[in-house]
């Protein structure tokens, strides 16, 4: 049976797929002493193959004025990206892709070896509620405080006609 893109399967697959955007954009913004402690704090931390060893390289970051309009190449950003795999207990290993901004091979790494474990259903419970909630509520929260330094400094300017 062949599915088509429109057919009823593919909702669970992009609700899969947002989740996992979720947990890596956390990984990849989170301070790698927090994922070092994670490591860490692991009771039975699994034997990491690396597929891919850390590596720096660079991509170009695009942007839009005001956020909409046309695209323009707004500059490069230094990247590091790193693939591994974790031994899956009875199944396929488990892959896991780190893509860090910046030249850190470790948090590259670190990662990688929480979105491998993300994956695997016997783990993905508590270190979703243990590790990438946390982080997640940490960066929003970081977020805003920044938001609320700006707007506070925020200044509205007009323009006064004089005589007509």
């Amino acid at each position: 049976m062949t599915l088509s893109p429109h057919d009823e399967p593919a909702a669970p697959m992009a609700m899969a797929t947002a989740t996992r955007q979720r947990w890596m954009a956390a990984l990849a913004r989170a301070p790698r002493a927090r994922l070092e402690a994670a490591w860490a704090a692991l009771a039975d931390p699994p034997a990491v193959t690396l597929l891919r060893p850390p590596e720096i390289g660079s991509a170009m970051v695009r942007g839009r004025t005001g956020g909409t309009g046309p695209r323009f190449n707004l500059g490069e950003v230094t990247l590091t990206r790193c693939s591994v795999s974790l031994p899956a207990v009875g199944g396929a290993p488990l892959i896991g892709h780190g893509y860090v901004a910046g030249r850190d091979r470790r948090h590259a790494e670190l990662a990688a070896c929480f979105d491998a474990l993300l994956q695997d259903p016997a783990r993905h419970a508590t270190l979703d509620a243990t590790l990438v909630t946390p982080l997640t509520e940490a960066q929003a929260a970081a977020r805003r405080q920044a938001q609320a330094a700006a707007s506070a400094s925020r200044v509205d300017f007009f323009t006064l006609v004089r005589g007509e």
